[in-house]
């Protein structure tokens, strides 16, 4: 990831990934509160599922927000999202009475999907650097 793009990101990596653990938490209460309700807003037939990613969003919440340093639970929001376009493919048919909805999520989860991956990078250069550094001060042995 070039250095220009990275610095697009507003805010300290840390501090966004503990924004979008938050962001996660909040999300996964409201489905799993609101599961049936966002189903029948989107023209989805799977309000278990949507419970289930519920369950998904908190898991992945806590995970950044007890690691908020470490890219893997962004990682596995990355995942989660791409489970979530996945799930509201079929709803973007013109068949769905309720597509524009659809469409108005689809493209909600694809926002957040790059916001989850550009923390994820800042991260992992985050970490390189530290690890650079690391190497380039080590003290040699004592004989």
């Amino acid at each position: 990831m070039s250095q220009t793009l990275m610095s697009y990101v507003p805010t300290n990596d840390i501090q966004a990934a503990k924004a979008l653990g938050w962001f996660s938490i909040g999300l996964g209460m409201f489905e799993l509160v609101a599961a049936r309700a966002i189903s029948h807003r989107l023209g989805l037939r799977q309000s278990g599922l949507v419970r289930a990613f519920g369950v998904r969003e908190l898991a992945a919440g806590m995970g950044i927000l007890g690691k908020p340093d470490a890219p893997a639970a962004l990682w596995a929001r990355v995942g989660g999202d791409a489970l979530d376009l996945l799930v509201l493919a079929p709803a973007l048919s013109r068949r769905n009475r309720r597509r524009e909805a659809a469409v108005a999520a689809t493209l909600m989860v694809a926002g957040v999907t790059v916001a989850d991956i550009l923390c994820a990078l800042a991260l992992i250069s985050r970490s390189n650097r530290a690890l650079r550094t690391a190497q380039r001060t080590r003290l040699p042995k004592a004989a």
